[in-house]
């Protein structure tokens, strides 16, 4: 055998075919003018400008459902799961606030005295009641469920708090849920606009 090296047909180019360029030519292209504030005044009109702009681009953040702004009690796969799982319904719960609204509406309407008194007395002795134990029934129920399929289908993942989570996802009128249901009642996903 022979040990000699074989010739390459292809010579490298040696170095990366420029100069290198000095530090403070560097430096002073990516240096950007310093406007500091007159006074106090407008350091804090400076602070509150970008902490605005910071707070608006975190919001449309998590208007589009990205994950990296949402607060520490949104993120994670088991939460986003609970969230699914309650949007793909129509639950009783959801219904709790319009439902309370249209009771205190009811009490609040001057009424006849005849037709006050069965208002307040089918509304406080009825309607109350069973509106409150659909919303805990409805509440347990969603509770144990995303739980126990969070447990099942994301077992790395702790359930702690899940339950909850989504019982009080659950509560909340559709429309006003945030994040922003990802989901329609059925499963399919929210067409973009």
């Amino acid at each position: 055998m022979d040990d000699t090296p074989v010739p390459d047909d292809d010579p490298k180019p040696q170095g990366k075919g420029r100069p290198t360029p000095k530090r403070r030519d560097q430096e002073s292209k990516r240096r950007q003018p310093v406007h500091a504030p007159k006074d106090r005044k407008e350091a804090y009109r400076q602070m509150r400008t970008k902490q605005a702009a910071e707070r608006d681009r975190a919001r449309q953040g998590m208007l589009a459902g990205d994950e990296r702004y949402f607060p520490a009690r949104d993120k994670g796969p088991a939460r986003k799961f609970a969230r699914e799982w309650v949007d793909s319904r129509r639950l009783p719960s959801q219904y709790f606030l319009p439902f309370s609204l249209l009771i205190l509406l009811a009490t609040w309407i001057p009424w006849p005295m005849s037709i006050r008194a069965a208002v307040l007395g089918y509304t406080v002795t009825i309607g109350w009641p069973i509106m409150m134990i659909g919303v805990l029934f409805t509440s347990v129920y969603v509770a144990w469920k995303v739980k126990r399929l969070v447990a099942e289908k994301l077992p790395q993942e702790s359930t702690r708090g899940v339950g909850f989570y989504a019982a009080m996802r659950a509560l909340q009128i559709r429309k006003l849920r945030f994040p922003p249901p990802a989901v329609l009642p059925g499963g399919k996903p929210v067409p973009k606009k």
